[in-house]
């Protein structure tokens, strides 16, 4: 009986520490929710053992969906706000609306509002540089790029290189699809964002 009040305490204490501690909120799509691999060794996984390592009080939320386009995004996006009160987000998205040859103006549009939509909320956000096969032909990827950095500078948010980074190719880093990183990259992917992550711990 003494051992499980013990107990008992011991858990409420933990989730009190827990709930308040700052929070880094990551809004992504497939490269960010570990798709085709274990979750515990995704880059989001080893963000938080990197952040607690470097003796940071941190708690990382995965809010990634594989998957997921802006739109989705944009429609979660105030709930999520609400629910975690993040002081950083870290947006990794578009990659999918690219994919699917959408207007580069809707996804503007679509990323622009999730970024006000943080920043409304006094969140400190990094955004994630995306990039797309060349089959979709130069101008319309240089378009697409473009946004990024556009938006970065409207809104002041930092710009992070592309996840992948020196991954995408490499094919040894790259599950059989060709699309997805293995676990093997998922490191490398954390290398890449964190430059930009730290600066805002």
């Amino acid at each position: 009986m003494l051992l499980r009040s013990f107990c008992i305490a011991f858990f409420c204490v933990a989730a009190a520490i827990a709930a308040t501690e700052p929070v880094i909120l990551v809004l992504g799509d497939s490269l960010s929710a570990g798709y085709g691999i274990d979750v515990k060794s995704s880059w989001v996984a080893r963000l938080q053992q990197r952040i607690k390592q470097q003796g940071y009080s941190y708690r990382v939320v995965n809010a990634s969906i594989s998957g997921d386009t802006l739109r989705g995004a944009q429609a979660r996006v105030r709930g999520l706000l609400d629910t975690h009160s993040p002081n950083i987000v870290v947006v990794e998205l578009g990659g999918n609306d690219g994919l699917r040859g959408l207007l580069v103006s809707e996804i503007r549009n679509n990323l622009s509002k999730i970024l006000d939509a943080c920043r409304a909320r006094h969140a400190k956000v990094v955004l994630v540089s995306m990039r797309l096969p060349p089959n979709y032909g130069a101008h319309y990827n240089e378009q697409f790029e473009a946004v990024y950095h556009e938006l970065a500078e409207d809104h002041d948010v930092l710009l992070a290189p592309f996840i992948l980074e020196g991954i995408a190719d490499h094919p040894e880093l790259m599950q059989e699809d060709g699309v997805h990183p293995s676990t093997l990259a998922q490191e490398r992917m954390l290398d890449n964002l964190w430059p930009s992550i730290v600066p805002l711990l």
